[in-house]
C-alpha cells in the first residue's frame, strides 16, 4: 500500500490538530522509511519478481525488523514515547503511535502472505488484495480521497501556498501511485531502496504545506 498510508496521516490531523502533517506523514510511513535503509545496509532483503502479484513485482521475502507485527508494535511504542518526551502531548503521542501501527494492518490487507508476526517467526500473514489490480486501485483511492476530505475539513489555507501546495502534494502522490501500478518493474534492488528514501521529500513538503494552513474549529 502507498497512498493508503498517507490517507491515515491526513485523517489523523483531526485527532491531533496541533501536530504537523509532516510529523503525521513520518508516523504513518515510518515503517517504509526504515525499510529502504535496512535494505541498503543488508539487514533486510527484497527481490524483483514480475508477476508476483497483479500490483507489485516485488517479493518481500525478508523484512522481519521493519515489517513484522512485533517489530511494528515496538516502533509504534518507541515513536509515541519519543514524541511525548519532546512535546509532552499525550493525545498526539497516542495518535502518532497508532499511525505507526496502522501501517502493518493496511499492509496486511494488501500483501500476499509475507508479513511475519515476529522476527525469526515462521508464520506469514497477508490477505492478498494486491492479487486484484482493480480492487487495489478502488480501495486505496477511496482511502486517499477520504483522508484528503478529512484534512480539508479540519484545516483551511492561510494563503496560496496552503491551497496550491496541498493540492500539488496530493496530486504528485497520486501520480506516483499510478506510476507504481502501471509502470515497468524497477531495474534493480538498489534503485528501489534509494527511491524509497525520496519519501522524505514528501515529509518536508507536508511540513511546508501545514505551516500555511490553520486548524478550523
Amino acid at each position: 500500500m502507498f497512498i493508503g498510508h498517507y490517507a491515515v496521516a491526513l485523517a489523523a490531523k483531526k485527532a491531533a490538530p496541533r501536530t504537523s502533517l509532516g510529523t503525521l506523514f513520518i508516523a504513518a510511513q515510518f515503517i517504509d522509511l526504515l525499510w529502504p535503509l535496512f535494505v541498503l545496509v543488508g539487514i533486510e532483503h527484497v527481490r524483483i519478481d514480475p508477476g508476483a502479484t497483479a500490483v507489485t513485482p516485488l517479493d518481500f521475502y525478508d523484512y522481519p525488523f521493519s515489517h513484522s507485527f512485533l517489530g511494528v508494535v515496538f516502533w509504534a511504542v518507541l515513536f509515541g514515547v519519543v514524541y511525548f518526551g519532546l512535546r509532552r502531548d499525550g493525545r498526539a503521542s497516542i495518535v502518532l503511535a497508532l499511525c505507526v501501527a496502522s501501517h502493518w494492518f493496511l499492509d496486511l490487507l494488501t500483501h500476499r502472505p509475507d508479513l511475519p508476526l515476529s522476527p525469526g517467526g515462521e508464520a506469514r500473514w497477508g490477505l492478498g488484495l494486491w492479487n486484484s489490480l482493480a480492487g487495489t486501485l478502488l480501495v486505496e483511492t477511496a482511502l486517499f480521497a477520504a483522508g484528503v476530505f478529512v484534512y480539508l475539513r479540519t484545516t483551511r489555507a492561510k494563503n496560496r501556498v496552503g491551497s496550491i501546495g496541498f493540492w500539488a502534494l496530493a496530486g504528485i502522490l497520486f501520480a506516483i501511485y499510478l506510476t507504481n501500478l502501471f509502470g515497468p518493474p524497477p531495474p534493480d534492488v538498489s534503485t528501489i531502496a534509494y527511491a524509497g528514501n525520496l519519501s522524505w521529500l514528501f515529509v518536508i513538503w507536508a511540513y511546508w504545506v501545514d505551516r500555511n494552513r490553520v486548524t478550523q474549529a
